[in-house]
C-alpha cells in the first residue's frame, strides 16, 4: 500500500429526493456510529438495486486496511432497513453507486443513504463499471485458492453482489492507485440472515458504541466489554456488538469457552500474556499483498520493515499454542489448532533462509535504519556486503567527526541524535550555551526550550554519503525481498487464519475477564425471557455503589409489559437493561445477573432519544413518530422493541390516543415490547388484552425528613420560597429502583413534589380531592363492566394454562410440584371468585331497577355511542366519568352446544391432569389447541346485526401448541366460567 494515498477525484452526492412520499425511516442525529477500533480502517463500498418492484440490492465491502472483500445481496424492504444496518456495520469512508439510480430514475436509496449516514461520501461511478463478468474475473483471480470453488458457489446467482464487486476493485485501482496481488484478497459472501438487526438510532440510544454525552469515553457497552489485547480482537468485537449472532450453536460454543477460561486460572493469564505480543497482524498482511502503481525507494523500506514485523509477529504464535494445552472447549481446541505452529512453518521457513538471525523489530529510527541495511543474509549477494561496508564506514566517519568537534569546542555535553528527515545532527543544552553565541561552524541552528538543536557541513556531508551508501543497500536488497514476499504470499491464507484466530481468542478472553471483575452469569436460550437480579451492565461499571437488581419475565403470555412510575424511578434504566444484556448473550458474553435465560432476538428497536432533528428540521414529536413508524413497519415476531413515554411530545389526549394505537398494533406484531410510560390510563385500557401485563417501579412515600435532609439541602431547598420551612412531619417519597406487579400504586408523586416545593396548602388539598374522585368512578366503571369481567376471565385461564405448560418441562419434585399446584390452584380460585361476586352484584343491581322506559332510553344511547366508537373487528372503545378511555369487548353470546362441549372436555383434563401428581401431562398436549381456530362476527347488543370476522392467528410452541387471543378474541365456548374453577 501507498504511504500517501490520492483522493478520489470525483465526489458527487445526488440531489434530494423528489416529491414522493418520504418513507418511514430513522433519522440520524449525530455523525458516524462507529468507534473504537474501526476509525483506523478504510472501508470502500460499491451497491447497486434492481430495477423492478422489489428491492433487490447488492453490496461489495473492501477493507483496504486488511484485505477482506465482503459481497452481500438483499431482498430488503421499501425502507431498505437491512442494507442501512450493513452500512452501519461497515461504516464505509466512501459510497459507490451508478449514475443509473440517479434522476430521471430518482430511487429513494441514496436520498435514505445520505438521510440515515450524514457526512458519508457518496461517488457516482459510470453504469460499465458494474459488469458481472469482470467481477466474476476479479473474484477468481484474487480470491484464494483454497476458498475460490467455495467462494464461486456462495455468489453463484448473486449477480448485484458480482456487479458491486467489480465497481469497487476498479475503483480503488483507478483511484488510489492500490492493486492486489493474485489470490491474496480474503473473498467472502455473507448473508443478511444469521444476525441480529439492529438499526442506526438504537445503536446511538442505547450507547452500544459510543457515549451519548461524551464520544471519548469509555462508558459505552463496548468500552465495557472492550478488555481485548490486540487491534484484530477490538475489531471483531465491535462487528459482533453491531450485528448480535441468532445461531445458537455458535452461542453455546463461545460460552463453552468463556467458562473455561474464566475457571482455568493459568490458562486466562497465560492467554493474556501470549497476546500481548501481537500487533496488528491483519494489516501487516494487508501490506504485504497491496501493490503500488510504482515502485519507490520508500516502497523497498516499507517492505523490509513488514519483513522483520512478520519476523516478530510469528514468533509470538508459538506461546498462544502453549497456553491453551489442555483446554477443551470446542473453540478454543479450533483457535490453538489455528495457531500451531506447524500452520505457518513453510513462512518461517522462507524468511530464515533470506533474513538474517539477528534482525529483530525495532523501535526508534536509528536501530531501525540498521536493521534494515542489515536484514538481509550475509553472502546472499556480494555486491550487497560491499554497500553495507561502506555504510559502516561512513557512520563510523560520522561518530569520530562528532567527537572531534566536542573536543576542540570544549563541549562535554554535546550530543548527536537522528532524525529519519535530517539525518544525524548535534544537540546541546540551553544551559551551558547561556548567552554566549555558539561558534561559526554551527549551521542550521533551532532554539527549542531546554535544547539548541545544530549539524555542520562537515556532517550534513557525512549524512548524504550514509543516505546514498543506505540507498545502494536498499536497492540491492530490494530484489531478495520482493522474492522473499512473492513466496510467504503463497501461505497467507494460513497467516489470515491465524489472524482469525488470535482475534477470536482475544474477544473471548475479553468476556472472561469481565466475569472476573463483575457478578455475572452465563446465559442460557430458550423460548422464554427469564432474568434474575439483573442489572443495568453500564450503569454498574460507572457507579461505585451496588445497583439494585430487577427480575425479567416475559413469555408469549406476557410479551407486552407497560412499566410506569415516578420521574427517575428507574424505568429507562429498567427497559434498557434488558436491551443491553440480550445484546450480551447473543454476542456470547456473559450477563449481568444471577441467571439469565433469552429468547433469540432477530431485530431489536429502542424508542427513547427526545432530541431534536436540527439537522433534519423536524422537531421533538416529528422525530418520535418518524421513529415509531419504523418500528411499527419492520418489527416482527421475534423482535424486542423498547419504548420510552410514546406521545408525551404532543397534548395529553392526543399523546395517549397514539400511544394506545401504537401499542395495539405493537401486540399484534407478536414481538417482544417493553413500553415505559406516565399514561396510567394505558394499562387500564389494554389490560383485557392477551399478552399484556402492568407493572410499575415501587416507590416509598413516608420517608422523615431527617433522613432526606441531605437531598433536600442539595436539590430542593434552593428552588424553596424564602417563606417555606420543612415541617419535621412532613414527609418525601423515595424511589426503591425496584420492578412489582401491577400498575403504579402510588398516585399522588406529582402533588407530593408540589407540596414539598411550597404550593400553597389548599391547593394540594383541593388537588387530592379531585385526584382520589377520578381514581374512585374510573374503577368503579371499570368493575361494574361486563366486558371487563369476561375478558379478565380469558386472561386468568390462559394464564394458568401457560403456567402448567411450563410446569409441565419443570425438573421439580413431585412433591414440590404438588405444593406448587396447590397453590396455583388456590389463587386462580381467588380470583376467579372475586369476578363472580361482581357478577352477583352486578345482576342484583340490574334486577332492582324497575324503571323500563329509562333502562331503554339508556340502552339506545349506549348503542348510538358504540355504533359511532366500534369498528367492524374490534372492540369498543368506551370512556369512564372522568373521560378515561377502556376497551370494551362485544357481549356477543355463543350458544353453540359443540363448544360448550369442548371446553367441557378440555376442562375435564386440565383436572385430571392436575389429579395425576406426576410429571406426565400428556392430557395438556391437546388443550383449547383448535378452541377459536374459525373466523368470528361481533354482533350488537341491541340491533343482532354483526360486524367483520377476525380470522385468529395461531401461535406456535415446541411441543404445546396453545393460542394467544388479542382481546377482541373471547373464549366464546366457556361462558360458565364458575364451572371452570369447580373443576381446577
Amino acid at each position: 500500500m501507498q504511504s500517501s494515498r490520492p483522493q478520489p477525484t470525483t465526489s458527487n452526492r445526488p440531489g434530494t429526493r423528489g416529491a414522493g412520499a418520504r418513507p418511514p425511516s430513522r433519522p440520524r442525529t449525530a455523525g458516524s456510529i462507529s468507534g473504537g477500533p474501526s476509525t483506523s480502517q478504510q472501508v470502500i463500498c460499491a451497491l447497486t438495486e434492481s430495477r423492478g418492484v422489489v428491492a433487490q440490492v447488492g453490496l461489495a465491502f473492501i477493507n483496504i486496511s486488511t484485505a477482506e472483500c465482503t459481497l452481500c445481496e438483499i431482498c430488503d424492504s421499501q425502507t431498505y432497513v437491512r442494507t442501512l444496518h450493513k452500512l452501519a456495520v461497515f461504516d464505509p469512508l466512501e459510497i459507490l453507486i451508478p449514475e443509473t439510480i440517479l434522476p430521471p430514475r430518482t430511487s429513494k436509496l441514496p436520498g435514505i443513504i445520505q438521510e440515515n449516514l450524514p457526512g458519508v461520501r457518496l461517488t457516482t461511478l459510470p453504469r460499465k463499471y458494474y459488469n458481472e463478468n469482470i467481477g466474476t474475473d476479479y473474484i477468481s483471480r484474487l480470491s484464494f485458492k483454497s476458498e475460490a470453488e467455495a467462494v464461486q458457489v456462495a455468489i453463484s446467482g448473486k449477480f448485484y453482489a458480482i456487479s458491486a464487486a467489480a465497481a469497487v476493485i476498479k475503483h480503488i485501482e483507478v483511484h488510489y492507485n492500490i492493486g492486489f496481488v493474485g489470490h491474496s484478497l480474503r473473498v467472502r459472501y455473507q448473508s443478511s440472515e444469521g444476525a441480529m438487526v439492529i438499526d442506526f438510532s438504537t445503536v446511538q440510544n442505547l450507547e452500544l458504541i459510543q457515549n451519548l454525552r461524551n464520544p471519548k469515553s469509555g462508558d459505552c457497552l463496548f468500552g465495557l466489554l472492550n478488555n481485548t489485547v490486540t487491534p484484530m480482537g477490538g475489531r471483531l468485537l465491535r462487528s459482533s456488538i453491531l450485528q448480535p449472532l441468532t445461531d445458537t450453536s455458535i452461542l453455546k460454543d463461545r460460552l463453552d469457552a468463556v467458562e473455561e477460561l474464566a475457571t482455568s486460572e493459568e490458562m486466562f493469564f497465560g492467554t493474556k500474556k501470549a497476546l500481548q505480543g501481537f500487533g496488528d497482524m491483519d494489516k501487516l498482511l494487508t501490506s504485504l499483498i497491496t501493490v503500488p502503481a510504482n515502485s519507490s525507494l520508500k516502497f523497498s523500506e516499507k517492505s523490509i520493515n513488514d519483513v522483520i514485523l512478520l519476523k516478530k509477529e510469528l514468533a509470538s504464535i508459538t506461546p498462544i499454542h502453549e497456553a491453551l494445552v489442555g483446554c477443551s472447549s470446542k473453540l478454543l481446541l479450533a483457535v490453538r489448532s489455528l495457531c500451531s505452529f506447524e500452520k505457518v512453518q513453510a513462512v518461517q521457513d522462507f524468511i530464515d533462509e533470506a533474513i538474517s538471525p539477528d534482525a529483530v523489530w525495532a523501535s526508534t529510527p536509528v536501530d531501525l535504519r540498521h536493521q534494515r541495511c542489515y536484514a538481509v543474509k550475509s553472502g546472499v549477494n556480494g555486491l550487497l556486503d560491499v554497500a553495507r561496508q561502506t555504510y559502516k564506514e561512513a557512520t563510523e566517519d560520522l561518530h569520530v567527526l562528532f567527537q572531534e568537534i566536542a573536543r576542540e569546542y570544549n563541549l562535554p555535553t554535546l550530543e548527536i541524535k537522528y532524525d529519519a528527515q535530517r539525518g544525524y545532527y548535534l544537540r546541546l543544552p540551553v544551559a551551558d550555551i547561556e548567552d554566549a553565541p555558539l561558534p561559526p561552524i554551527f549551521v542550521n541552528i533551532m532554539k527549542k526550550k531546554k535544547f539548541v538543536e545544530c549539524t555542520t557541513l562537515d556532517i550534513m556531508k557525512r549524512n548524504a554519503r550514509i543516505g546514498d551508501a543506505m540507498t545502494e543497500v536498499l536497492l540491492m536488497s530490494d530484489r531478495t525481498i520482493q522474492d522473499l514476499i512473492d513466496a510467504i504470499r503463497g501461505e497467507m491464507f494460513a497467516l489470515y487464519k491465524v489472524c482469525e484466530g488470535v482475534a477470536m481468542l482475544d474477544m473471548i478472553s475479553s468476556f472472561a475477564t469481565l466475569v472476573t471483575l463483575y457478578e455475572y452469569t452465563r446465559p442460557e436460550f430458550k423460548n422464554t425471557l427469564a432474568i434474575k437480579d439483573g442489572r443495568h451492565p453500564i450503569r454498574e461499571k460507572i457507579h461505585k455503589e451496588k445497583l439494585i437488581p430487577n427480575d425479567v419475565y416475559a413469555s408469549q403470555q406476557t410479551r407486552f409489559q407497560i412499566i410506569t412510575g415516578c420521574n427517575m424511578s428507574g424505568k429507562s434504566t429498567y427497559i434498557r437493561q434488558i436491551a443491553l444484556m440480550t445484546i450480551m448473550a447473543q454476542i456470547g458474553s456473559y450477563v449481568p445477573a444471577s441467571y439469565g435465560c433469552f429468547p433469540i432476538t432477530t431485530h431489536l428497536f429502542a424508542r427513547v432519544s427526545m432530541d431534536d432533528g436540527i439537522e433534519a428540521n423536524v422537531s421533538t414529536f416529528a422525530a418520535e413518530m418518524r421513529e415509531t413508524a419504523f418500528i411499527l413497519k419492520n418489527a416482527t415476531e421475534g423482535s424486542m422493541v423498547i419504548m420510552d413515554e410514546l406521545g408525551r411530545g404532543t397534548c395529553t389526549r392526543d399523546g395517549l390516543a397514539i400511544a394506545i394505537a401504537v401499542c395495539e398494533a405493537l401486540i399484534e406484531k407478536r414481538a417482544f415490547v417493553w413500553f415505559a410510560t406516565h399514561f396510567r390510563e394505558l394499562g387500564a385500557v389494554l389490560s383485557r388484552r392477551a399478552g399484556v401485563v402492568s407493572l410499575h417501579m415501587q416507590v416509598e412515600v413516608g420517608i422523615p425528613v431527617y433522613i432526606i435532609n441531605f437531598l433536600i439541602r442539595s436539590f430542593i431547598l434552593t428552588m424553596l420560597p424564602n417563606n417555606t420551612k420543612m415541617r419535621p412531619d412532613q414527609n418525601l417519597t423515595s424511589m426503591l429502583y425496584k420492578i412489582a406487579d401491577g400498575p403504579a400504586t402510588e398516585k399522588h408523586y406529582g402533588i407530593n413534589l408540589a407540596r414539598i416545593i411550597g404550593l400553597p396548602s389548599t391547593i394540594i388539598t383541593r388537588a387530592s380531592e379531585v385526584s382520589n374522585i377520578i381514581a374512585q368512578n374510573a374503577e368503579l366503571k371499570k368493575m361494574t363492566s361486563k366486558g371487563y369481567r369476561k375478558s379478565e376471565r380469558q386472561r386468568l385461564i390462559l394464564q394458568l394454562v401457560e403456567h402448567l405448560q411450563q410446569a409441565r418441562g419443570s425438573k421439580m419434585t413431585n412433591m414440590a410440584l404438588r405444593g406448587w399446584l396447590g397453590r396455583l390452584q388456590a389463587e386462580f380460585a381467588e380470583a376467579m371468585g372475586k369476578l363472580k361476586d361482581a357478577d352477583e352484584e352486578s345482576e342484583s343491581s340490574e334486577s332492582g331497577d324497575d324503571d323500563e322506559t329509562t333502562t331503554n332510553a339508556t340502552t339506545t344511547e349506549d348503542h348510538s355511542r358504540e355504533s359511532n366508537i366500534r369498528s367492524g373487528d374490534g372492540d369498543a372503545m368506551d370512556t369512564s366519568s372522568d373521560g378515561t378511555p377502556i376497551l370494551m369487548p362485544s357481549e356477543q353470546e355463543d350458544s353453540e352446544e359443540e363448544e360448550e362441549e369442548e371446553t367441557t372436555e378440555n376442562t375435564e383434563t386440565m383436572q385430571t391432569s392436575d389429579t395425576s401428581g406426576h410429571s406426565g401431562w400428556s392430557g395438556f398436549t391437546t388443550t383449547t389447541t383448535n378452541s377459536h381456530s374459525h373466523s368470528r362476527s361481533y354482533i350488537s347488543e341491541d340491533t343482532g346485526e354483526s360486524g367483520s370476522g377476525v380470522q385468529d392467528e395461531e401461535m406456535e410452541y415446541t411441543g404445546y401448541l396453545p393460542h394467544t387471543f388479542n382481546s377482541e378474541d373471547l373464549l366464546e365456548g366457556i361462558e360458565e366460567l364458575s364451572d371452570v374453577e369447580d373443576q381446577i
